[in-house]
């Protein structure tokens, strides 16, 4: 899948600025940004729910423009809010929206079963989805998306609100769908799991790709950094604004009883830091030196603010 120059404007309002990505056959794509980034905005235009002001979007090769028919037949679309009909059964939903895709008759029944059967729902055919847990809601939602074997499928936040093991199982089934050969682009604000994941990422802010590449290749953006975790006894003390002043610090955050502090790495502050909490009576129950993850390539880039 190739992205040239994609554009999209609500009146003034640029959402998606000349973007460009590509996506290799075969490869899960994390797709990352925070609220109101064009995440969605660049979702919706692929799956062709939203028209584009500008720019080309090729699915197989084929532009979307002019092959549209063809791109949707290829697309599977796991949306974040339930795509599910609360008053027909597992397998009429499944049924209904491989129906949309032309499928009719033996192949139509096969491949509802089928796709029940690969989200561990066979045994929930006949029974209706506003008795079923979160977690079977996520997974008859995945069901409906797959049952005429696309070639691509977004995946927009499909483990949100769901019990650890449903996450566990819509994670394997994510591994197994690119085994067999389906090129996934998967959005999610749990970074552990785009990680565990994907093989490339990029994240986009204000419309644009800012970043892009594998986990490592992300990560080594901010090598200058480093990130020191202290755990206290009470936060109701804490001075953030002296703690900033030592040498080297850049940002701090507090979450709970713990203090995430991202410095500059070639700076050796962490004697000053174990000294401010010294001198300030904060009992300190723990200290680590975190490695750079994701989570803080994402925030580094696209700021800690939070955004409406």
């Amino acid at each position: 899948m190739e992205i040239k120059n994609l554009t999209k404007k609500f009146g003034d309002f640029i959402a998606v600025d000349h973007m460009s990505l590509t996506i290799q056959e075969g490869e899960i794509f994390g797709l990352l940004g925070s609220n109101g980034a064009g995440k969605s905005t660049t979702i919706n235009m692929i799956s062709g729910l939203l028209k584009n002001n500008g720019g080309e979007i090729y699915i197989l090769g084929k532009n979307i423009a002019t092959h549209s028919k063809f791109a949707k037949m290829n697309i599977g679309i796991v949306p974040q809010d339930l795509a599910i009909y609360e008053d027909m059964t597992a397998y009429e939903n499944v049924r209904f929206f491989a129906g949309l895709y032309g499928l009719r008759g033996t192949e139509l029944r096969v491949r509802a079963e089928e796709a029940l059967e690969f989200v561990g729902l066979s045994d929930k055919q006949k029974s209706y989805p506003k008795n079923f847990s979160g977690g079977m809601k996520r997974r008859l939602n995945i069901a409906c998306a797959i049952a005429h074997r696309p070639k691509l499928i977004i995946m927009d936040e499909p483990t949100v609100g769901i019990d650890p093991q449903s996450r566990n199982y819509i994670l394997n089934s994510v591994r197994k769908l690119n085994e067999m050969g389906c090129t996934i682009i998967y959005t999610s604000h749990y970074m552990e799991e785009v990680e565990e994941l994907c093989t490339r990422i990029a994240i986009v802010d204000h419309g644009k790709v800012i970043a892009e590449g594998t986990k490592e290749q992300l990560t080594a953006i901010i090598t200058d950094t480093k990130e020191i975790w202290v755990e206290v006894k009470t936060c109701e003390h804490i001075d953030e604004k002296s703690l900033k002043e030592i040498k080297g610090v850049n940002t701090v955050t507090i979450e709970e009883n713990i203090i995430k502090i991202i410095s500059q790495a070639e700076i050796n502050n962490l004697n000053q830091i174990i000294q401010f909490f010294i001198n300030h009576g904060l009992e300190i129950r723990s200290l680590q030196e975190q490695a750079p993850n994701l989570e803080t390539v994402f925030l580094t880039l696209t700021g800690r603010n939070l955004r409406d």
